[in-house]
């Protein structure tokens, strides 16, 4: 028996070298930090993470907030106007209720090249108001309403879809057939009618939407908590004797969070397109108070002539929206246990390059093993082929 090694590589330990890089990249890590990790890999997410946070820092920082009060407008003895309730400044020096002399015939003095705001970077409409300060204004109430409308349908939605999937019976019935109701109820028509009642507050149109936009959520919650509750750990919590409490909040929720934050970013992005085709309308957010969908509604007729007053309002609608969808889809993703994070041309070309090839293969000439030499030994060597006559060898 002769062997002949042509490398010297060691075929047993470059077998599946690709899913052992695979492996050693999430080797160690918790299910919290693969999905932090698979998240934070996101560019899509990532890029409307940072536009998001960007937006919502220049909207409540540069024209301020105002905290209670009625928002309505108020004059003191001068006869200078203000919104009651407790205004925080910001730094900009105009606000979005006070007519202001026309400057540059209502033109953006916005400028790229030099980058210039100029006084008024938006434009002004006819009456002289800062349209700049009319649009974070109204960023400020969509995003509180988002805001809202995310944090009520969470809770609501999550709690009656935990209850109703994880005791059945008359709890299930009950629950479903009051979400059946909810869901029937048109929503355009409801918030239409608080946003009259109320004065178009954001807070409290933003609560009443949420109150309106749970019932998906509590069937998907539903669904998964019928599903996990069948499970094998939930079913070792109630032997080890876990009240009905923590098996819901600390084993089943936890295994459910994917499909309900990637389904209450989709409620969020949907509140503010509600919101904004509600104040269009005229039953939202209403005068004095300003929101994206009423600078439009406002100034619909002024498009020919004046079309920044839509760009700007249009574009920071779009923005939000666009924004929280990348976010839910990037938040999806994360939380897919299916989603395999791609190699890089790197990694990809070290996996490459592990894998065994023929010049790294044994060449044997003999018996492989000691096994098979006794097994040769054992029925005999094999015969010699006979020989050529005219005395060639085979």
């Amino acid at each position: 028996m002769t062997t002949t090694p042509l490398a010297p590589a060691d075929v047993a330990d470059d077998r599946g070298s690709e899913q052992s890089i695979e492996q050693q990249a999430v080797a160690g890590l918790s299910q919290g930090q693969l999905v932090r990790r698979r998240f934070f890999r996101h560019r899509g997410a990532m890029i409307a993470l940072v536009v998001l946070a960007l937006v919502m820092l220049l909207a409540f920082t540069s024209v301020g907030t105002v905290v209670g009060g009625t928002g309505a407008l108020q004059a003191d003895s001068t006869g200078t106007l203000s919104i009651n309730g407790w205004r925080i400044p910001g730094w900009w020096p105009l606000d979005w209720y006070t007519t202001y002399p026309i400057v540059n015939n209502g033109l953006p003095t916005l400028t790229l090249w030099p980058f210039s705001l100029g006084e008024h970077p938006f434009g002004q409409d006819t009456l002289g108001k800062d349209v700049f300060a009319q649009v974070m204004r109204g960023t400020q109430q969509s995003i509180t309403v988002m805001v809202l409308v995310g944090c009520v349908s969470l809770v609501v939605g999550v709690l009656l879809g935990a209850l109703s999937g994880f005791y059945r019976g008359w709890i299930d019935s009950l629950i479903m057939r009051f979400t059946d109701v909810v869901i029937i109820i048109p929503i355009i028509v409801i918030g239409a009618i608080f946003g009259k009642l109320f004065g178009g507050n954001a807070i409290v149109f933003g609560l009443f939407l949420g109150i309106l936009s749970w019932t998906g959520l509590a069937r998907l919650v539903r669904g998964d908590f019928l599903a996990l509750r069948e499970r094998e750990f939930v079913d070792a919590a109630r032997v080890a004797g876990a009240s009905n409490g923590r098996i819901i909040f600390r084993h089943i929720l936890p295994n459910a969070v994917g499909i309900i934050i990637v389904n209450t970013t989709l409620l969020m992005s949907a509140a503010v397109l509600t919101e904004a085709a509600l104040s269009f309308l005229g039953f939202g957010i209403t005068y004095p108070d300003v929101s994206l969908g009423q600078i439009i509604s406002t100034y619909q007729e002024a498009f020919r002539t004046r079309p920044w007053l839509f760009w700007w309002p249009g574009l920071f609608i779009i923005t939000l929206a666009l924004c929280i969808n990348f976010i839910g889809d990037g938040l999806r993703d994360a939380f897919d246990p299916r989603q395999q994070s791609k190699l890089s041309k790197r990694r990809a070309a070290r996996a490459v390059g592990a894998v065994p090839s023929v010049q790294g293969v044994m060449m044997v000439t003999g018996p492989t093993s000691e096994d098979d030499e006794v097994t040769m030994d054992e029925f005999g060597a094999l015969p010699e082929p006979p020989a050529d006559p005219n005395g060639r060898q085979p």
